[in-house]
Order: C-alpha cells, then structure tokens, then sequence
C-alpha cells in the first residue's frame, strides 16, 4: 500500500505547506510535533481533530528566539532567567499570555507554555518561516509520543500532508514544563532537572506535577500503548512479575536500561515494539530517581494508568 502522508527533509515545502494553513510532522530534540501556524484558528483546530485532543487541553508554543516569546508571554526575572540559560532546549515555560496569544492555544486560559526547541532543522524552520508553531506531539492523543518520522507515519499517515524528517529525537521524552508566575514550579518533568533550575535561580523550587491540569502532559493517563505496562521497582521484580504473568498465558515484555539518557531515548520506540510484537504485558523497570530518570517513571506511571488489572488477550 502506498503512503499519502510523504516523508521529506525540504524545510521550503514544509514552509509552503504551514503558511497555506496545512498541519505537518516536525522534529524537536525531545519528540515530533505535530505543526501549525499558532495564529491560524482553522490549522490548530486540524491538530485538535486529526489527535482527537480535547480543545481546552492547551498547546504549547513554539518559537525561534527569545524576543519572538516576549511578543507571546510575559516573562518575569525567574522565566527570563530560566529562558536565556537553557533555550534553545528541552525546558517549557509557562507565563502569562499577551494580547497577542488566542484563546485556542490556551484552551481559553490566561498563561501560555512557550519554547524554542533544540533542533537544527525545526531552528531552521522556524527562521524561514518567521512566525510560531503550535506543535503538541504528533500522534493520537493520550497514546505513545513518536521519536522517528516512520513513527509518525504509522500513527497519521493519511491525516497529515507530510512529515519532516528531522533523524531520532535525540532526548526521547517531551519537554520539562515550570511554571513562572507568582513562584516557579515543575509541572512535568523532563531532561531539564529540578536541580539543574535551581542551580540557576540560586533558589528552591517546588514540583506540582500531579495537580490540576493547567499545561500539556498533566493527565494521570497519558502516553499510552495498547498493552498494559506495569511499572517495577527492580529488574528481580520485573523478572518474578513475568514468570506470574507467564504462567496465566499472557505475552510479556520486560523494558529494562541502566543508563537513563539510553533509556529515555529508547523508551517510546521500546514500547511502541511491545505494541507491534502484540505483547498483553510490558514490565518497565523503574529508573533511578534522580535527572531525566524522573521523567521517565512520570511517563511509565502515566502509560500504566490507563489500564485496569487484567491485560488484554492475544
């Protein structure tokens, strides 16, 4: 069967495609992105229909400049700090919005998450095309984030124009999200560390990661396969945990690596394999702790919470 979604590495047709209002794929550090034009109410509702996400779930902003995000949100000294040291880069800030921000990127909120991704080809998009992205990663919404073009394909071919191909996301989870209003706050982790931000604010921050939603990601369920993923403390766990499962007949996988900036890397394509190897059980190990380790259980705890106790047959 042939593919009506194209995969291309043109920056220019991606260019002509986003300014004639159509939705593309395109690539970031940390996972593809579904694109649209911010500005163009009839695009970004294409993205709301083709993941069908609900429209009051905000969507981030993505630019190419620090000046471009000051036309977008109000920064005050915490944001601008955090902004300058780590964009380009995996780290979201969310603020309050200006007049110039529409109601359906926010879902109708008063704050807008903002970024400037660190990709050479999407850095050079967003030059060409001197304008904001919308871009909520391209896949059906809810289900597991896709790290490669062919990804992308799989997950939209036919619902999208085209995919940019930008290479393996090289970070694997999506973006450290804080908010920066009256105190900074984490919101959802990522390869940006909550050590790594106080270290440039010289102060203590907090993390909310499991309150109300107010930015992308927040769900309790969220970056899920068809499978049900079991998160484990250790790979013994995971190991005794399998043999149980076994014995009842289901398939397992076990998703197991020591090196977190690996494991972070690997983990949708891993799980998006158990899904393909038709598995009833993904047994994740747990990483450690500390880095983008943290936002790796966020991400297993989240895939785990969409299933009950019994896994699906063959």
């Amino acid at each position: 069967m042939t593919s009506s979604t194209q995969i291309t590495t043109d920056i220019h047709t991606v260019v002509e495609i986003l300014r004639r209002g159509g939705v593309v794929g395109i690539p970031t550090e940390t996972v593809y992105g579904l694109g649209a034009l911010a500005t163009d109410s009839v695009a970004v509702d294409k993205i709301f229909t083709i993941k069908n996400r609900p429209r009051t779930h905000p969507l981030i902003v993505h630019v190419g400049t620090i000046e471009h995000a000051l036309k977008w949100g109000v920064f005050n000294a915490d944001a601008l700090r955090l902004a300058e040291h780590f964009w380009p880069g995996p780290l979201t800030v969310l603020v309050p919005r200006t007049s110039l921000v529409p109601d359906w990127v926010t879902g109708g909120r008063d704050t807008v998450a903002i970024r400037i991704p660190q990709h050479h080809i999407t850095l050079q998009l967003l030059s060409e095309l001197n304008d904001a992205l919308v871009a909520p990663s391209a896949n059906k919404f809810g289900k597991v984030s896709p790290t490669t073009a062919q990804h992308v394909l799989h997950d939209l071919d036919g619902l999208i124009e085209m995919v940019l191909d930008g290479g393996v996301c090289d970070i694997g989870v999506e973006s450290t999200i804080v908010e920066c209003i009256d105190e900074v706050r984490i919101l959802r982790p990522g390869a940006i560390s909550q050590q790594d931000m106080e270290k440039v604010l010289g102060c203590a921050i907090t993390s909310d990661v499991s309150g109300k939603s107010r930015a992308p990601g927040m769900m309790a369920s969220h970056y899920a396969p068809n499978a049900r993923v079991v998160v484990c403390a250790s790979i013994q766990d995971a190991l005794r945990q399998a043999d149980s499962f076994r014995s009842a007949q289901a398939k397992v996988s076990i998703i197991n690596e020591p090196n977190i900036d690996i494991y972070a890397r690997d983990l949708y394509a891993l799980l998006r394999q158990a899904d393909k190897d038709h598995v009833d059980i993904i047994l994740a190990v747990k990483a450690p702790p500390v880095s983008i380790g943290i936002a790796i259980n966020d991400r297993l705890a989240k895939a785990a919470a969409h299933k009950d106790e019994h896994p699906r047959g063959n």
